[in-house]
């Protein structure tokens, strides 16, 4: 450890893809079981090509979010940032994703806009400003450790790659080969073990998974009382911790209360995947005196209002 640096250099950005060919879907591709693999290589090796090290950059989670594919990336030292903010800016990153998505998913060219983000801060606009893009990712904290299908991911990497330079051909057949039964939702440890089910007002519930049903109602009914869930949620999902729930209110202001509430939740189920399940939303929604939207999200169609 060097002296006069108690506590490493750490930040965050995120880094927003989409891609600009009508017949070509990141968060799609991303999203099969058979092409997650090979879409993953293509972003650790431009990660890698971006810092000159494998090392140099970290991913922790990758969103599908119609229509961009969204990477929470962590530095851990200052030096590795500069160089993924200037290949960025170069341009340099943009080509290099562009190469290896071809050559990974075996198509024709993969046209790519991107953009990058800390916080609620668009760093596209201050890239000239190199020293204020670090303080703004420096500033924004990793809010978790990198996934297990992330480590899973990087396992098939790294074994994928091992038997690369005897024959050529092994990636694109191990690509669309690798099993990945957990995918996209992984079991995320033993610390909030899955209850089968779960009691509400004296009834057994199934506890499942929350459905693109369920997050609509919630984010149609909930209202101002969003904010107040989802700190009851954040007490369980690091994902939601402070100040996630004020910079969401903050970005979609404009969007309003529908679109506040369902990006929370959003977040909610992204990051927690198969733990995302319906007693942990109807727990929050009773603590904050949400009964009746428990009961519509449990089908029990009480005409008792959301107090």
């Amino acid at each position: 450890k060097m002296a006069g640096s108690p506590t490493p250099w750490i930040g965050s950005a995120y880094l927003f893809l989409q891609s600009t060919c009508k017949t070509i879907a990141l968060p799609s591709l991303y999203e099969s079981s058979q092409k997650k693999p090979c879409v993953f290589k293509a972003l650790k090796l431009a990660l890698a090509d971006s810092t000159g090290s494998v090392n140099g950059v970290d991913m922790l989670k990758v969103h599908c979010s119609h229509p961009h594919l969204i990477v929470q990336l962590r530095f851990c030292k200052r030096e590795n940032c500069r160089r993924f903010l200037r290949s960025y800016r170069e341009g340099a990153l943009q080509k290099s994703l562009q190469s290896h998505l071809q050559l990974s998913l075996a198509t024709t060219t993969v046209p790519l806009e991107v953009e990058l983000k800390a916080g609620s801060e668009h760093l596209d606009k201050m890239l000239k400003d190199e020293d204020h893009c670090l303080e703004c990712i420096y500033r924004e904290k990793p809010d978790r450790l990198p996934d297990e299908e992330i480590t899973e991911l990087e396992e098939c990497l790294k074994s994928l790659m091992l038997h690369q330079s005897t024959n050529n051909n092994v990636a694109g057949k191990d690509c669309s080969s690798l099993k990945s039964p957990s995918l996209p939702y992984p079991p995320r440890g033993s610390s909030l073990p899955t209850q089968v089910t779960f009691i509400f007002q004296g009834q057994q519930f199934d506890n499942r998974t929350i459905t693109p049903d369920d997050h609509q109602k919630f984010a149609k009914s909930v209202s101002k009382k969003w904010k107040q869930v989802g700190r009851s949620l954040q007490k369980t999902c690091r994902a939601l911790r402070d100040p996630v729930i004020d910079n969401l209110a903050l970005e979609y202001d404009r969007e309003g209360l529908y679109e506040q509430a369902y990006q929370m939740l959003l977040r909610f189920i992204q990051s927690e995947g198969k733990k995302a399940t319906i007693a942990r939303l109807i727990a929050a929604l009773e603590e904050n005196g949400l009964v009746s939207l428990a009961e519509e999200l449990l089908g029990l169609h009480s005409n008792e209002e959301c107090s």
